[in-house]
Protein backbone atom coordinates (compact mmCIF):
# COMPACT_ATOMS: atom_id res chain seq x y z
CA UNK A 1 0.00 0.00 0.00
CA UNK A 2 1.37 3.38 -1.01
CA UNK A 3 0.64 6.55 0.90
CA UNK A 4 -0.88 9.37 -1.15
CA UNK A 5 -1.70 11.73 1.73
CA UNK A 6 0.46 14.45 0.16
CA UNK A 7 -2.15 14.72 -2.60
CA UNK A 8 -4.96 15.57 -0.19
CA UNK A 9 -5.67 19.29 -0.46
CA UNK A 10 -4.44 19.58 -4.04
CA UNK A 11 -6.58 22.05 -5.99
CA UNK A 12 -7.30 23.11 -9.54
CA UNK A 13 -9.58 25.68 -11.17
CA UNK A 14 -11.16 25.30 -14.60
CA UNK A 15 -13.35 27.72 -16.53
CA UNK A 16 -15.91 27.09 -19.28
CA UNK A 17 -19.02 28.52 -20.91
CA UNK A 18 -22.45 26.88 -20.71
CA UNK A 19 -23.09 26.97 -24.45
CA UNK A 20 -26.16 25.51 -26.11
CA UNK A 21 -24.28 23.02 -28.28
CA UNK A 22 -23.32 20.65 -25.44
CA UNK A 23 -26.89 20.83 -24.13
CA UNK A 24 -28.40 20.09 -27.54
CA UNK A 25 -26.14 17.07 -28.05
CA UNK A 26 -26.99 15.67 -24.63
CA UNK A 27 -30.68 16.30 -25.24
CA UNK A 28 -30.40 14.42 -28.54
CA UNK A 29 -29.00 11.37 -26.73
CA UNK A 30 -32.03 11.47 -24.41
CA UNK A 31 -34.51 11.99 -27.29
CA UNK A 32 -35.57 15.42 -26.03
CA UNK A 33 -37.47 17.80 -28.28
CA UNK A 34 -36.53 21.01 -26.45
CA UNK A 35 -32.85 21.38 -27.22
CA UNK A 36 -32.66 25.02 -26.09
CA UNK A 37 -33.71 25.17 -22.41
CA UNK A 38 -33.14 28.41 -20.52
CA UNK A 39 -31.19 26.64 -17.77
CA UNK A 40 -28.71 23.79 -17.67
CA UNK A 41 -30.58 20.55 -16.85
CA UNK A 42 -29.39 18.71 -13.76
CA UNK A 43 -26.02 16.92 -14.16
CA UNK A 44 -25.37 18.52 -17.55
CA UNK A 45 -22.45 20.32 -15.94
CA UNK A 46 -20.64 17.02 -16.53
CA UNK A 47 -20.54 17.99 -20.22
CA UNK A 48 -18.25 20.91 -19.37
CA UNK A 49 -14.81 21.34 -17.76
CA UNK A 50 -13.60 18.44 -19.88
CA UNK A 51 -9.88 17.60 -19.81
CA UNK A 52 -8.38 18.53 -23.19
CA UNK A 53 -5.46 16.11 -23.20
CA UNK A 54 -3.06 15.50 -26.07
CA UNK A 55 -3.18 12.00 -27.55
CA UNK A 56 0.42 11.42 -26.45
CA UNK A 57 -0.60 12.05 -22.82
CA UNK A 58 -3.26 9.33 -22.67
CA UNK A 59 -2.81 6.07 -20.78
CA UNK A 60 -3.53 2.66 -22.30
CA UNK A 61 -7.14 2.77 -21.07
CA UNK A 62 -7.83 6.07 -22.85
CA UNK A 63 -7.85 8.21 -19.69
CA UNK A 64 -5.33 11.04 -19.20
CA UNK A 65 -2.21 9.70 -17.50
CA UNK A 66 -2.30 9.95 -13.71
CA UNK A 67 -0.05 12.27 -11.79
CA UNK A 68 -1.48 15.58 -12.99
CA UNK A 69 -4.32 16.65 -10.72
CA UNK A 70 -5.21 13.10 -9.66
CA UNK A 71 -2.62 11.02 -7.76
CA UNK A 72 -0.52 8.42 -9.63
CA UNK A 73 -2.27 5.42 -8.07
CA UNK A 74 -0.72 2.32 -9.69
CA UNK A 75 -3.97 0.34 -10.01
CA UNK A 76 -5.08 0.47 -13.67
CA UNK A 77 -8.85 -0.02 -13.38
CA UNK A 78 -10.72 3.17 -12.56
CA UNK A 79 -14.39 3.98 -12.56
CA UNK A 80 -16.90 6.51 -11.23
CA UNK A 81 -18.11 5.04 -7.93
CA UNK A 82 -20.72 7.64 -6.96
CA UNK A 83 -21.23 11.14 -5.71
CA UNK A 84 -23.17 13.62 -3.61
CA UNK A 85 -24.53 16.86 -5.04
CA UNK A 86 -26.26 19.95 -3.70
CA UNK A 87 -28.04 22.16 -6.24
CA UNK A 88 -27.99 25.70 -4.83
CA UNK A 89 -28.80 27.88 -7.83
CA UNK A 90 -29.61 27.35 -11.52
CA UNK A 91 -27.00 27.75 -14.24
CA UNK A 92 -28.42 29.71 -17.14
CA UNK A 93 -27.42 28.89 -20.69
CA UNK A 94 -24.62 30.98 -22.23
CA UNK A 95 -23.03 31.86 -18.88
CA UNK A 96 -19.40 31.89 -17.80
CA UNK A 97 -18.92 28.98 -15.41
CA UNK A 98 -16.05 28.00 -13.12
CA UNK A 99 -15.19 24.80 -11.27
CA UNK A 100 -12.95 24.84 -8.21
CA UNK A 101 -11.80 21.31 -7.33
CA UNK A 102 -9.97 19.86 -4.34
CA UNK A 103 -8.90 16.33 -3.42
CA UNK A 104 -10.38 15.83 0.05
CA UNK A 105 -9.92 12.12 0.76
CA UNK A 106 -7.86 9.11 -0.38
CA UNK A 107 -8.65 5.72 1.16
CA UNK A 108 -7.12 2.28 0.64
CA UNK A 109 -9.51 -0.64 1.11
CA UNK A 110 -9.24 -4.41 0.93
CA UNK A 111 -12.32 -6.36 -0.08
CA UNK A 112 -13.47 -9.64 -1.55
CA UNK A 113 -12.96 -8.19 -5.02
CA UNK A 114 -9.37 -7.21 -4.26
CA UNK A 115 -7.45 -4.11 -3.24
CA UNK A 116 -8.67 -0.68 -4.20
CA UNK A 117 -8.23 3.03 -3.59
CA UNK A 118 -11.08 5.51 -3.30
CA UNK A 119 -10.36 9.13 -4.17
CA UNK A 120 -12.92 11.82 -3.33
CA UNK A 121 -12.80 15.15 -5.14
CA UNK A 122 -14.91 18.10 -4.03
CA UNK A 123 -16.09 20.42 -6.80
CA UNK A 124 -17.68 23.84 -6.41
CA UNK A 125 -19.32 25.07 -9.62
CA UNK A 126 -19.99 28.77 -10.03
CA UNK A 127 -22.27 30.50 -12.55
CA UNK A 128 -20.65 33.91 -12.77
CA UNK A 129 -19.94 34.67 -9.11
CA UNK A 130 -22.84 32.56 -7.77
CA UNK A 131 -22.13 29.16 -6.22
CA UNK A 132 -24.55 26.88 -8.07
CA UNK A 133 -23.47 23.29 -7.30
CA UNK A 134 -21.43 21.57 -4.60
CA UNK A 135 -20.38 18.07 -5.61
CA UNK A 136 -18.31 15.31 -4.06
CA UNK A 137 -17.12 12.85 -6.70
CA UNK A 138 -15.90 9.37 -5.71
CA UNK A 139 -13.43 7.58 -8.00
CA UNK A 140 -12.39 3.95 -7.44
CA UNK A 141 -9.08 2.45 -8.60
CA UNK A 142 -8.77 -1.35 -8.70
CA UNK A 143 -5.96 -3.81 -9.25
CA UNK A 144 -5.41 -5.35 -12.67
CA UNK A 145 -7.41 -8.52 -13.20
CA UNK A 146 -9.18 -10.39 -15.98
CA UNK A 147 -12.08 -10.98 -13.60
CA UNK A 148 -15.11 -8.73 -13.31
CA UNK A 149 -15.04 -6.79 -10.06
CA UNK A 150 -18.62 -6.05 -9.03
CA UNK A 151 -19.55 -4.69 -5.65
CA UNK A 152 -22.27 -6.38 -3.60
CA UNK A 153 -22.44 -9.65 -5.51
CA UNK A 154 -25.12 -11.16 -3.23
CA UNK A 155 -28.34 -12.28 -4.94
CA UNK A 156 -30.44 -10.08 -2.67
CA UNK A 157 -32.78 -7.82 -4.60
CA UNK A 158 -33.36 -4.16 -3.87
CA UNK A 159 -35.36 -3.71 -0.68
CA UNK A 160 -38.07 -1.30 -1.83
CA UNK A 161 -40.46 -2.44 -4.53
CA UNK A 162 -42.85 0.49 -4.15
CA UNK A 163 -42.56 2.01 -7.61
CA UNK A 164 -43.84 5.49 -8.36
CA UNK A 165 -42.60 4.78 -11.87
CA UNK A 166 -40.51 2.19 -13.69
CA UNK A 167 -39.07 3.16 -17.08
CA UNK A 168 -36.83 1.70 -19.75
CA UNK A 169 -34.25 3.48 -21.88
CA UNK A 170 -32.55 1.35 -24.52
CA UNK A 171 -28.77 1.72 -24.54
CA UNK A 172 -26.49 0.24 -27.18
CA UNK A 173 -22.93 0.75 -28.41
CA UNK A 174 -23.97 3.84 -30.41
CA UNK A 175 -25.46 5.44 -27.28
CA UNK A 176 -22.24 4.80 -25.39
CA UNK A 177 -20.09 6.16 -28.21
CA UNK A 178 -22.19 9.34 -28.47
CA UNK A 179 -22.09 9.94 -24.70
CA UNK A 180 -18.32 9.40 -24.70
CA UNK A 181 -18.07 11.97 -27.51
CA UNK A 182 -20.23 14.58 -25.76
CA UNK A 183 -18.17 14.24 -22.57
CA UNK A 184 -14.82 13.82 -24.42
CA UNK A 185 -14.34 10.59 -22.48
CA UNK A 186 -11.66 8.38 -24.00
CA UNK A 187 -12.09 5.49 -21.53
CA UNK A 188 -12.00 2.44 -23.78
CA UNK A 189 -14.35 0.28 -21.68
CA UNK A 190 -17.26 2.26 -23.18
CA UNK A 191 -16.53 1.74 -26.90
CA UNK A 192 -13.59 -0.64 -27.49
CA UNK A 193 -15.07 -4.13 -27.10
CA UNK A 194 -11.77 -5.99 -27.51
CA UNK A 195 -10.05 -3.91 -24.82
CA UNK A 196 -13.10 -4.16 -22.57
CA UNK A 197 -13.35 -7.95 -22.75
CA UNK A 198 -9.73 -9.04 -23.26
CA UNK A 199 -7.91 -6.54 -21.03
CA UNK A 200 -10.47 -5.37 -18.45
CA UNK A 201 -12.29 -8.71 -18.28
CA UNK A 202 -15.85 -7.44 -18.74
CA UNK A 203 -18.41 -9.37 -20.83
CA UNK A 204 -19.43 -6.31 -22.83
CA UNK A 205 -19.18 -2.54 -23.15
CA UNK A 206 -19.78 -0.77 -19.83
CA UNK A 207 -22.55 1.83 -19.57
CA UNK A 208 -21.12 5.06 -18.10
CA UNK A 209 -21.89 5.64 -14.43
CA UNK A 210 -22.66 9.35 -15.00
CA UNK A 211 -24.99 8.45 -17.87
CA UNK A 212 -26.97 6.18 -15.56
CA UNK A 213 -27.10 8.91 -12.91
CA UNK A 214 -28.30 11.35 -15.57
CA UNK A 215 -31.06 8.92 -16.56
CA UNK A 216 -32.19 8.78 -12.92
CA UNK A 217 -32.68 12.57 -12.78
CA UNK A 218 -33.98 12.76 -16.35
CA UNK A 219 -36.90 10.45 -15.61
CA UNK A 220 -37.51 11.99 -12.18
CA UNK A 221 -37.99 15.39 -13.84
CA UNK A 222 -40.18 13.88 -16.55
CA UNK A 223 -42.44 12.38 -13.91
CA UNK A 224 -42.23 15.34 -11.49
CA UNK A 225 -41.73 18.52 -13.57
CA UNK A 226 -43.08 20.75 -10.79
CA UNK A 227 -40.46 19.67 -8.23
CA UNK A 228 -37.20 21.56 -7.70
CA UNK A 229 -34.25 19.26 -6.99
CA UNK A 230 -32.15 20.20 -3.95
CA UNK A 231 -29.85 17.22 -3.45
CA UNK A 232 -28.84 13.98 -5.14
CA UNK A 233 -26.66 11.18 -3.72
CA UNK A 234 -25.88 8.14 -5.86
CA UNK A 235 -23.76 5.02 -5.64
CA UNK A 236 -22.82 2.49 -8.31
CA UNK A 237 -23.49 -1.10 -7.21
CA UNK A 238 -22.72 -3.26 -10.25
CA UNK A 239 -22.09 -2.58 -13.95
CA UNK A 240 -24.67 -2.38 -16.70
CA UNK A 241 -23.46 -3.64 -20.09
CA UNK A 242 -24.60 -2.69 -23.55
CA UNK A 243 -26.52 -5.98 -23.95
CA UNK A 244 -28.43 -5.67 -20.63
CA UNK A 245 -32.08 -4.77 -20.21
CA UNK A 246 -32.50 -2.48 -17.22
CA UNK A 247 -35.10 -0.25 -15.57
CA UNK A 248 -34.94 3.30 -14.23
CA UNK A 249 -37.09 3.41 -11.10
CA UNK A 250 -38.37 5.85 -8.50
CA UNK A 251 -40.24 5.69 -5.21
CA UNK A 252 -41.21 9.33 -4.58
CA UNK A 253 -42.52 10.60 -1.25
CA UNK A 254 -43.43 14.12 -0.08
CA UNK A 255 -40.00 15.80 0.03
CA UNK A 256 -37.60 13.03 -0.88
CA UNK A 257 -37.39 9.83 -2.84
CA UNK A 258 -35.41 6.73 -3.63
CA UNK A 259 -34.16 6.33 -7.17
CA UNK A 260 -32.48 3.26 -8.56
CA UNK A 261 -31.51 1.36 -11.68
CA UNK A 262 -32.12 -2.37 -11.66
CA UNK A 263 -31.32 -5.18 -14.02
CA UNK A 264 -34.14 -7.20 -15.56
CA UNK A 265 -33.69 -9.81 -12.81
CA UNK A 266 -34.17 -7.16 -10.11
CA UNK A 267 -30.50 -6.86 -9.13
CA UNK A 268 -29.57 -3.22 -8.32
CA UNK A 269 -27.06 -1.46 -10.55
CA UNK A 270 -27.24 2.03 -9.03
CA UNK A 271 -28.97 3.40 -5.94
CA UNK A 272 -29.68 7.03 -5.13
CA UNK A 273 -31.62 9.35 -2.87
CA UNK A 274 -33.08 12.67 -3.96
CA UNK A 275 -34.41 15.66 -2.03
CA UNK A 276 -36.64 18.33 -3.54
CA UNK A 277 -39.26 20.98 -2.87
CA UNK A 278 -42.36 22.32 -4.57
CA UNK A 279 -45.49 20.94 -6.08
Amino acid sequence: MQNFDDWIGKKEIQTDFSNTRQVAMMQAILNQENKSPAELPHLYHWCYFLPITNQSELAEDGHPKKGGFLPPIPFPKRMWAGGRLQFLAPITINTNIRRESEIIKIEFKQGKSGNMYFVTVKHQIFAGDTLAIIEEHDIVYREASNQIHIKAQSPEKIQTQEYSYKKQFPVDSVTLFRYSAVTFNGHRIHYDRAFCTEVEGYPGLVVHGPLMATLLLHFFKQENPEKSILGFDFRAIRPVFDFNDFYICGDIQENQGKLWIEHADGQPAMQATITFKGE
